[in-house]
């Protein structure tokens, strides 16, 4: 009688995720993006909840919760129902460095937060303004360390990739420049445009048009692009230990079912690999990364334990 009992109530629940997969979504999903509107992470997000959209015949909407790098917009969908209606879009590095970078964090992401799908890799350029008498990446490490605090440059705030990428490029090199964090990329290449900040490490696709109007001149890319084919890596450029990733990933909240977290991940592939994104993606210089949400998780592992190393050793400080 027992084991009869346990055999019926896994097949209750067989049924219900079973169900749960082959009715979601009957209703308008919420995509929360972690940034301001403009940026390349709001950007894919929006293309990608286009492609969810037409797929699904079901409405995917996107609404952006800036700050805190991150931050806000992770801890809206840590705190939302798990049914599969309210969906994250991030940078990598706010759901695996943000939990050691800030003190009081209102979320756990590893507790919180089911990994659905990596979603995109995608380089990242790092250029200056023509003004700066700097023509190579050697030559920017030079003026930071001989006027250590001089040059300033511009982030969509602490924690992101941007800010990441030169804090590792001072550690490995000793140069020193000067933070100014804003609230999106967009208001970060305003600033740069203005002069406010003299040099900026930033997705390809947001810089691509001053670069070619000639507003800001390209030193290095973090991976080879088709779209700044005379620009050399990063490691090309003399800097083979500064490894600068760029990513955009989709999550839901913890306890969403299984059969809905499987069925995301692979519609949001099967989106990814239609014509009409795919060459959206390439003129952005965005990889699609088709991975389940196992291979998701178990990256997302092996970055906080490089983050969680990387802030120990005082890589970076802590923000309360």
């Amino acid at each position: 009688m027992k084991r009869a009992l346990i055999i019926a109530v896994a097949g209750v629940v067989t049924v219900s995720a079973s169900a749960a997969q082959e009715t979601w979504p009957s209703r308008p999903v919420k995509v929360i993006v972690a940034s301001a509107p403009g940026g390349g992470l709001d950007t894919y997000a929006r293309m990608l909840a286009h492609g969810l959209s037409d797929s699904l015949k079901q409405q995917f909407l996107v609404e952006n919760r800036p700050g805190a790098g991150g931050n806000v917009g992770v801890d809206a969908v840590a705190k939302s129902a798990p049914d599969g209606y309210t969906a994250l879009v991030a940078a990598t590095a706010a759901i695996t460095l943000n939990q050691y970078l800030y003190k009081n964090i209102p979320y756990d992401a590893e507790r919180d937060l089911a990994p659905v799908t990596q979603g995109v890799t995608g380089p990242s350029v790092l250029y200056v303004n023509p003004a700066v008498p700097a023509r190579t990446l050697a030559d920017l490490v030079t003026l930071g360390k001989r006027d250590p605090g001089k040059l300033g440059y511009g982030s969509a705030g602490v924690g992101t990739s941007p800010h990441l990428g030169v804090r590792l490029l001072e550690e490995a090199t000793g140069a020193r420049f000067l933070h100014v964090p804003f609230k999106g990329v967009g208001q970060a290449n305003q600033g740069f445009l203005s002069g406010q900040v003299q040099f900026m490490l930033a997705p390809v696709a947001t810089a691509l048009s001053m670069i070619r109007s000639g507003k800001a001149m390209p030193l290095a890319v973090t991976d080879r692009t088709g779209l700044l084919p005379s620009t050399p890596t990063i490691a090309e450029a003399g800097f083979p230990g500064v490894e600068i990733s760029n990513s955009f990933s989709v999550l839901l909240p913890a306890g969403t079912p299984a059969a809905i977290v499987r069925r995301l991940s692979a519609e949001a592939g099967k989106a990814m690999k239609s014509p009409m994104l795919a060459e959206k993606f390439d003129a952005l210089a965005l990889v699609p990364v088709f991975d389940t949400p196992e291979q998701f998780a178990a990256k997302l592992k092996r970055q906080r334990q490089a983050w969680s190393a990387f802030v120990s050793r005082g890589g970076i400080e802590q923000v309360r």
